[in-house]
């Protein structure tokens, strides 16, 4: 068993590996009784607080496993649709949407490493540099992501698994950004609204990388060009 035979593997392994993450800090910062931490402003720990801690390693594992599996999906999916394992883009804005879709995966990835690297304690200001870039960079891939199904999905209105996709990846997509712009607004002047708002948008980030082990699921078993040859024979119908 091979990731080239069960390229879903990606996309579920940085799934579970954020969501284990996310819930060991937690559990780790209620067993030791809820400390305050140098860096927090209020009562609720951030996730960048625990990770500047003695759960640094974990922290920065868990982004670095995180970030390139969200790359390698977005990358994987757009070459399994050149090779036809998957619906391919039929058009040339498709295409550019999932190029686009995959740099914004790559400057998100690349922020979210590189604030797991400079914690809060003793980087502050490039923490939230960074921060900001993981967030723009994943927004952008988002939406260019959900661009892009909606053409797909315009397409092959009669494939009900693509529908699916598209339907999650939006509502996923737009409940996320809107938590991240108000995580901005609120992150300074109320910051335990923000950290309830971190914890949310990085838990619900789980379901996010989960839409696309559902969306590579449907190469296994599938040869080159064998969607293709699907489309015509439907459309010769």
């Amino acid at each position: 068993m091979g990731l080239r035979q069960y390229p879903q593997l990606i996309p579920l392994i940085g799934s579970v590996v954020w969501f284990v993450m996310l819930w060991v800090m937690l559990i780790v910062w209620l067993a030791l009784g809820q400390p305050m931490y140098p860096t927090m402003q209020g009562k609720i720990a951030y996730i960048s607080d625990i990770g500047a801690r003695g759960l640094k390693p974990l922290f920065i594992t868990g982004c670095c496993i995180t970030a390139i599996s969200l790359t390698l999906s977005l990358s994987i999916e757009r070459w399994l649709r050149h090779r036809g394992r998957l619906l391919p883009n039929m058009r040339t804005r498709e295409k550019v949407c999932s190029v686009l879709s995959v740099i914004g995966a790559v400057i998100g990835s690349a922020g979210i490493i590189l604030l797991s690297i400079f914690d809060t304690q003793r980087h502050p200001s490039l923490h939230r540099l960074f921060l900001l870039i993981f967030i723009v960079g994943v927004a952008i891939s988002a939406i260019f992501t959900v661009a892009e199904y909606a053409w797909l999905h315009k397409d092959f209105v009669y494939y009900y698994k693509l529908r699916r996709s598209y339907m999650a990846k939006s509502i996923i997509a737009l409940i996320l950004i809107a938590a991240a712009i108000a995580f901005g607004i609120v992150l300074d002047s109320k910051p335990d609204v923000g950290g309830v708002l971190e914890w949310f948008i990085a838990f619900g980030f789980t379901f996010y990388l989960l839409t696309f082990w559902y969306d590579l699921r449907q190469a296994v078993g599938s040869k080159r060009g064998l969607q293709n040859r699907q489309i015509q024979m439907r459309a010769a119908i």
